[in-house]
């Protein structure tokens, strides 16, 4: 038995997190595991690491998600080896294509022992493929301290440079457990006393500056500003911008504001809607990820169809062209770029367009007409959710109800949170209890019956937490989305949305959380309100609605808004 290597394993990690401290990690996610161990013991005994805890991997990729997606910086994860780190692909998949920085600390055999049937291993490298910035196989830990060094730094600037999540594999050959004396090892090389005194980074690389640029002939054109995921701060400097040039701002809700173009996902189905837009010469896109197919679709057929500049404005290095458009890129700080077009545009240009006031009030009368309704249904529930005034913060689930969202909501003014890379509807309770632990304020939660049921385990992810917290689910019994979607109907209720017959009132008892059912929106309001206020912990809201009541309401509504 080799009795110095525990205290080479521990000495490695110990100068790993260390150095990953000082280059933003803040927050460590582990599950249980023993190969694990040098790394788990080693971020426990940090004293500026903040630990979090979960039984299942998968569901702890996505709470790391969360907290990086609010936190803006790195955070790390410990899994031990075997399929425990296959089960984490899901959440990387989705830092990958929506920029959040995860640092996945993988513990593995020594090479040794792969491929010759030991225990618990498997072919670990590699295993993230393409999804992750960039991957680091790490020998079996040795006294090479200063190359581990440069070669974190590295890595860490290149997600520094382009997001997305970091995979270092770290292979640890037993024994796992003894005793351990890192100072002393660290005593005995000068080059890691030095860095280790001196509290900064190994290697100082500094990133690239993209300044912010502004193509004035744009300015000068007729105009329309479509706002992507952002912030509402910068949203609403965007929609500054907007009026400003006296451009239509269409706002996504992942920017958490409205405009007086909403409901376009609706109104862009008419003639009169596109007619609306007709006319225009360009198109500038601040922010990434759009929800709406119409939007999408009216901006491929502009471009390509008229001959419209298309420009998007993004802080994300990702190739953003799904319909591969001639396209103006410009990578920068788009909080810098809305700072110098506000400071540069003086007074407000008229608008090039003919506003159809008449039409527009007539298109909302007609929404509110089907989402203001006494009795709590799916497009009832995803309007309030956008105008309510409980909570500040918002995590919006995929499939039917982000769409629905995006055809009737109205925000005033909101934090919204989202997995919209690749719009999965696995791990959404585990990302927002991510968002709402760092966020430690009062958050709402809308998502369906089977995004639930696929996240069951990270219910035990909110059984903790002291501030108020709502989970709102719509229980349609399956896939309602696939009403709106032409499957074919023979199979449609077999193998698309496959009804399951559950409730939540169980699950939510599992797991020590609140459960109440509602049916009109009163009751839910006063539901809310009362645990918001004056509650503790998560409560689990749920709303059973008919199949297909949504998509039925959503067919004639439209046909309402073609007669206008």
């Amino acid at each position: 038995m080799n009795t110095h290597q525990p205290t080479l394993n521990r000495t490695w990690c110990h100068i790993l997190l260390e150095e990953l401290f000082r280059l933003g990690v803040r927050d460590v996610c582990i599950a249980p595991g023993s190969r694990s161990t040098p790394l788990t013991l080693e971020a426990d005994l940090h004293a500026d690491l903040k630990v979090h805890t979960h039984f299942d991997e998968r569901g702890l990729g996505f709470f790391a998600l969360g907290l990086a997606k609010t936190s803006q910086s790195p955070v790390a994860i410990i899994v031990t080896s075997g399929t425990a780190v296959a089960n984490l692909l899901p959440a990387i998949v989705e830092s990958g294509l929506t920029n959040e920085k995860l640092v996945v600390l993988t513990a593995d055999r020594p090479q040794e022992l792969i491929g010759c049937g030991a225990n618990q291993a498997i072919h670990q490298a590699g295993i993230f493929s393409k999804h992750v910035t960039n991957s680091v196989f790490l020998p079996s830990p040795n006294r090479s301290y200063t190359w581990l060094l440069s070669t974190i730094d590295h890595a860490m600037f290149e997600q520094g440079e382009f997001g997305g999540a970091v995979h270092i594999n770290c292979p640890f050959p037993e024994p796992l457990y003894g005793e351990v004396d890192i100072e002393l090892e660290i005593a005995t090389h000068l080059e890691v006393q030095n860095w280790y005194s001196q509290g900064a980074s190994y290697c100082n690389i500094e990133q690239r500056d993209i300044s912010a640029s502004l193509d004035w002939s744009l300015a000068y054109k007729r105009g329309v500003l479509v706002l992507g995921r952002l912030t509402p701060e910068q949203a609403e400097n965007a929609k500054r911008v907007g009026e400003q040039l006296g451009w239509p701002v269409l706002a996504d809700p992942q920017s958490g504001i409205s405009t007086n173009w909403r409901h376009y996902d609706l109104w862009l189905q008419t003639g009169k809607g596109k007619e609306a837009l007709s006319g225009c010469e360009c198109i500038v896109q601040v922010g990434d990820r759009l929800v709406s197919k119409r939007l999408n679709q009216w901006i491929t057929q502009q471009v390509k169809e008229q001959g419209v500049a298309y420009k998007v404005v993004s802080q994300s290095h990702q190739r953003l062209n799904p319909e591969h458009l001639p396209q103006q890129r410009l990578i920068t700080s788009i909080d810098s770029w809305l700072t110098l077009l506000n400071d540069r545009l003086e007074g407000i240009r008229p608008p090039w367009f003919q506003f159809d006031y008449a039409w527009h009030i007539a298109i909302q009368q007609a929404v509110e007409k089907y989402s203001t309704t006494e009795e709590a249904t799916e497009l009832s529930v995803a309007r309030w959710l956008t105008t309510q005034s409980y909570a500040e913060h918002v995590f919006i689930g995929n499939s039917l109800i982000v769409r629905l969202i995006d055809m009737v909501g109205f925000s005033a003014r909101q934090y919204v949170y989202t997995n919209r890379g690749a719009s999965g509807i696995d791990g959404l309770v585990a990302t927002m209890a991510g968002v709402h632990s760092h966020l430690q304020k009062p958050m709402i939660c809308l998502l369906g019956d089977t995004s639930l049921l696929h996240d069951l385990n990270s219910l035990a992810l909110l059984s903790k937490s002291s501030v108020p917290n709502i989970v709102l689910v719509t229980n349609n019994d399956g896939g309602a989305i696939f009403d709106l979607l032409p499957v074919p109907e023979q199979q449609k209720t077999n193998l698309y949305q496959m009804p399951h017959g559950f409730n939540f009132k169980h699950a939510a008892a599992q797991f020590n959380l609140g459960y109440e059912q509602v049916k009109t929106m009163e009751d839910l309001e006063g539901r809310i309100s009362k645990h918001i206020t004056s509650g503790i912990g998560t409560l689990l809201v749920e709303i059973v609605t008919p199949p297909n009541q949504a998509s039925e309401q959503l067919k004639t509504l439209v046909a309402e808004l073609h007669a206008l």
